[in-house]
Order: C-alpha cells, then structure tokens, then sequence
C-alpha cells in the first residue's frame, strides 16, 4: 500500500518553528538559515493546501490546522528520536525533564525523587522549579506537577491529590501552651504562623478560614505573629518550637510521621485546587513518561 506522506524536511523544519515558537530558534536548532526553514514551511502549507501560521506584527500563530499538524508532528519526532536512542544511544542515559512549582519541588519532590530513580536506574532527570505558567516547548518539558486543574487546559492533565492544611507544632510548644485537644480558641495570636502567599495564589489558606472552617468566630492579628512568604517555612519555624503553622499535610508528612510535628485539632481545611502531573498530548504514549506520571499517583496519597 502507497503512503502519501509530507515532505519529512518541510515537517521537520515546521515542528522544531511550532515547537521553539520563532523561525530563527528553529533554524538554530536544525542548523540552517533562517531562509531555508521559511521555504520549508511554505512547502509544507502547499503540500497540505492549507496555512499553517497566521503572521501579525512580525509574530506567528498557529492556525487550527497548524496546531494538529503540530500535535502529531511532535508526537512522530518523538517516537523517531527514542527509536534512534535505542537502537544507536548504546550506555547513553534516559532523559526525562520534569518541571513544578518550587513548594512541592523543595518540601515533597526532594524527599522522594530517589525512590522512583532506584525504580528507574537509567534516568536521567533533569529536574526544573518554577513558578506557573510554563511554556512546555520552548524549553522542552516532558512533565509539570502544577497546582490546579485549569491551568494547561490544551494538555493532558491528571489530578493527583486534594490536600489540606491544619494546625501543626511541636509537642513541646504543645505542652507549653496548654493547649487542649478540640479547643482551638486557646490558640494566641502571637503563637500564629502566618503565610504571606504569593499573587499567583488566587485562593490560599488563611488562619481566618480554618478558624471559622473549625466553628470558632475569629479574626486573628497577623501582626502579632511570625510571618514567612512560602508554606514551608512556616512548618520549619513551627518545628523549631516558635509557634504554630497552618501547615500543609503533604509538606509536613516527614515530621507527622516522626513525631517532630502534631497536629492538635481535627478540623483540616481543604484546598481549593488539587495536584496534578500534566504532559503534552505527544508524549501520552511514552513509556518514561507514563511510568512516571504512575508513580506520581502511586505515592501522592492522602497525607496524614
């Protein structure tokens, strides 16, 4: 049977130009002139009849035909360079880059990313922190961990955990304090840890939420307490005796567990938002990817 295929070098330049956003990029990135890379795509868009790219003030956008000739472009890429890695990469290492949002990457991540490379002993992570939102092509990215699920609506996303936060301290603090289990109302304000959260967090725990969440009428002083701009700090200074953190149940699984931190209260304020493992569509059916992404869901359980 006759397959009537595009020309390969008219694909390969309009995917590394989709891909990296910018005919100069791509021509970097395939070695040729910038010239040679527009004529391929030109090529291309007569071969299919159809435009690829809109162009405005010196800027180009994919047309509807131009994202799904993207998709499956950058799919066929894909498959073609893992192939060649097997057959020719010999002792060469699997890559996989990995992007999320600095909480999880420096509070959950760190704690774990051993035991999924002891599970995979021939990868290679090249492991990125960032705020959201990302743009996956221009540095390529195989899987993001992002906070909410609207956030990469043209990927595929899968929610992983919804988690909470609660009242967290010492035993010591605890003990100090007198703090009755099911009385939050003997909490002081000058013991509150407070999160100055950042302008991407649209919907954020607040002492304010979880006090009202746990039926006690209340509007804390933030200024009386200590004050930290990222969740983790604020479960560090908690288990250093200075007070008590509205902490994450994911970020403090460690210290839970060890005893280093309890949770006094039984009210635990959901997130908005869950965690999620997103990835482009072209890499639904690679391997790595996939095997990660499983293990993800397999160990972000409910914390305790």
């Amino acid at each position: 049977m006759h397959r009537r295929l595009p020309p390969l070098n008219a694909i390969k330049a309009f995917e590394a130009t989709a891909r990296t956003g910018s005919v100069a990029m791509a021509a970097r990135e395939l070695s040729v002139t910038r010239g040679a890379v527009s004529q391929q795509i030109a090529k291309l868009e007569d071969f299919l009849g159809k435009a690829l790219f809109t162009r405005h003030h010196n800027q180009m956008f994919l047309t509807d035909v131009g994202l799904a000739v993207k998709s499956a472009s950058t799919e066929m890429m894909d498959e073609l360079a893992a192939m060649t890695e097997r057959l020719l990469g010999g002792g060469l290492r699997s890559g996989l880059a990995i992007s999320m949002i600095p909480s999880i990457g420096v509070r959950w991540f760190n704690r774990h990313m051993a035991q999924f490379l002891q599970l995979h002993p021939g990868v290679r992570l090249d492991l990125r922190i960032e705020d959201d939102p990302i743009d996956f092509f221009r540095n390529p990215v195989d899987v993001r961990i992002s906070y909410g699920e609207h956030l990469y609506p043209e990927f595929v996303t899968l929610p992983l955990l919804r988690d909470h936060a609660t009242p967290l301290c010492t035993p010591t603090f605890l003990r100090s304090r007198r703090l009755a289990q099911g009385s939050p109302a003997a909490l002081r304000d000058e013991d509150l840890i407070h999160v100055a959260w950042r302008a991407g967090f649209s919907v954020h725990p607040t002492w304010s939420a979880w006090f009202a969440g746990a039926g006690v009428r209340r509007e804390p002083r933030a200024e009386l307490g200590h004050k930290v701009d990222m969740s983790g700090l604020a479960i560090d200074l908690a288990r250093s005796g200075e007070g008590i953190a509205l902490g994450q149940g994911l970020f403090a699984e460690s210290e839970l567990a060890s005893g280093e931190l309890v949770a006094p209260f039984g009210f635990r304020l959901p997130l908005q938002y869950q965690y999620c493992a997103v990835h482009p569509r072209s890499r639904t059916r690679n391997s790595l990817v996939q095997a990660f992404v499983t293990w993800l869901a397999s160990i972000m359980m409910q914390p305790p």
